[in-house]
């Protein structure tokens, strides 16, 4: 999965290509915005990203697409 979070007053959001399901990640970010701790997510390269709860503006989960190999020629 693809996450992208915004953060307040910063033009650049963070992207995290994770393992997880949709509904973790959803689950993990609405743990740490009502308990007010830190989102915690790893990485597909093990690194971790910590963001605070009180900075997040949004946060946008998408599947990852599978990308084209060729030059889509069909004739």
């Amino acid at each position: 999965m693809e996450v992208n979070i915004g953060i307040r007053n910063v033009t650049r959001e963070v992207s995290v290509d994770v393992e997880n399901s949709a509904g973790e990640v959803e689950a993990a970010v609405a743990t740490a915005i009502e308990n007010g701790t830190p989102l915690r997510l790893t990485d597909s390269h093990g690194r971790v990203v910590v963001v605070p709860a009180d900075v997040i503006g949004y946060v946008e989960i998408a599947a990852n697409e599978s990308r084209r190999v060729g030059f889509g020629f069909t004739g």
